[in-house]
């Protein structure tokens, strides 16, 4: 028996909805940089757009809300780190995943990008397999799960898995989507100490390497959206971390 034609198109819609491409905002003022990452992406699936500057990338964003950002740190007008700031800081795009992208390799330049909000760092020159690769680890973080537990609590923390959604004291807490992920793994593993590895495998992916500092930079972000529960996460010397309905107590050796 065959499909009526109107039911074949609505199929088709269906199917033409669940495979719309992402589209991924590139910010980079290196033109050739910008059309190479652009064509790279494209080729790859993406849908994609760029901007020159902070600025251009604000305005770009106003337009129409991307899947993800790839930003520069070095920019005209306005920094990478202030973009990301202000992306952040607007509850409409808050939830925006963001790589950023920098010339610069020191520590002390990724630990200024997590602090703002970043949830990923790569440092050029950078392979486009590696970019590629990470950019999907981030997009697979921001999917909403489908089998995992919706909502979770611990003590005055509660957290939505499906809107990645925080509640401190039933007053929302803005975390970055790393940290969303950081911080359901800490309490999903009910009292039992995760390890720094363990910890970036469930929020970042396999095959992504980060140093130590990183991981801490993240939980000192986490710390402090807990406010005068930040307590309840404690650092296992050596090992990692365990979160605890109990805030009192020190760190343990």
């Amino acid at each position: 028996m065959h499909a009526s034609p109107i039911a074949a198109a609505r199929t088709s819609t269906h199917h033409a909805a669940m495979h719309q491409p992402k589209h991924i905002l590139i910010v980079d003022d290196e033109q050739d940089l910008l059309e190479l990452l652009q064509f790279n992406l494209t080729k790859a699936g993406y849908e994609t757009s760029t901007a020159a500057s902070g600025k251009l990338a604000l305005e770009s964003i106003a337009r129409r809300t991307p899947d993800l950002i790839l930003l520069d740190i070095m920019l005209p007008e306005l920094s990478g780190t202030e973009v990301a700031g202000r992306v952040r800081a607007n509850p409409a795009t808050a939830h925006i995943p963001i790589i950023m992208l920098t010339a610069k390799g020191e520590d002390v330049d990724q630990i200024v990008g997590l602090t703002v909000g970043a949830d990923d760092y790569v440092t050029k020159p950078f392979s486009n397999k590696v970019l590629l690769a990470r950019i999907e680890a981030v997009l697979r973080r921001s999917a909403k799960p489908s089998a995992e537990v919706r909502q979770l609590a611990l003590g005055p923390v509660r957290v939505n898995s499906d809107t990645h959604e925080v509640w401190v004291d039933e007053q929302p807490a803005k975390l970055t989507l790393t940290e969303f992920r950081l911080l359901t793994s800490l309490i999903q593993a009910g009292g039992k100490v995760l390890s720094r590895a363990a910890l970036m495998n469930k929020a970042i992916g396999p095959g992504i390497t980060v140093t130590e500092r990183t991981i801490d930079v993240h939980m000192t972000a986490i710390r402090k959206r807990l406010g005068q529960h930040a307590g309840m996460i404690k650092t296992v010397r050596g090992v990692g971390y365990r979160m605890t309905a109990d805030a009192s107590g020190p760190d343990e050796s």
